[in-house]
């Protein structure tokens, strides 16, 4: 019996939210294909049929993560009619989301690793790093930050975010350390500001 589109897509969504509740708690390694496929009452036919193998789930966990950490910068980023203080919000919102527990590893763990560096970096420059580019241009033609490279601008804040992500994901007191990481970005930030 054929699968109606809906179906497919519901057991698309099934797999993808167990898996990425596996690969959120235990890493990317230390899961097995029939872990997932048992939890989510499904075959490993039905895995290899919609993404082939394994590494073509955790991509398409990958993804899901970029969309929900842009979607949340978004949100936070729209709370401000300023556009310096939505840099920031949004910079607040990506280090903030990128270092919780159900992401940080996906994203910035096991991504690189299993992915490869230039998957990740691709990924990354269509997700996170496009936005923030689109947002330092429109800073630099209003005029609100010196004329530096806006992509040299975009890589570095970017990798600084990443890794301050990482780092306050494994900091024992997360909030104080999402807030040392904010005054350091501002710092940065304002010295790029005409």
């Amino acid at each position: 019996m054929r699968k109606t589109k809906e179906e497919t897509d519901m057991t698309i969504q099934r797999m993808t939210a167990i898996a990425r509740k596996l690969f959120a708690e235990k890493g990317y390694t230390n899961i097995a294909l029939e872990e997932i496929v048992q939890e989510a009452g499904l075959t490993r036919g039905a895995l290899y049929h919609h993404f082939n193998n394994k590494k073509g789930l955790f991509l398409a966990v990958f993804e899901e993560v970029q969309r929900d950490i842009a979607r949340q910068i978004e949100t936070e980023a729209m709370k401000s009619t300023d556009l310096w203080e939505q840099l920031l919000l949004g910079c607040h919102a990506f280090v903030v989301s990128a270092s919780e527990a159900h992401n940080h590893r996906i994203l910035l763990v096991d991504g690189p690793a299993i992915l490869g560096w230039d998957t990740f970096r691709k990924m990354d420059q269509q997700h996170s790093m496009k936005s923030l580019m689109e947002h330092l241009e429109l800073l630099q033609k209003q005029g609100m930050i010196k004329p530096v490279a806006i992509e040299a601008m975009t890589h570095c804040l970017s990798g600084a975010m990443n890794e301050a992500a990482l780092w306050v994901a494994e900091h024992p007191d997360r909030q104080q350390a999402v807030d040392q990481v904010m005054d350091s970005l501002r710092a940065l930030l304002y010295g790029f500001r005409m």
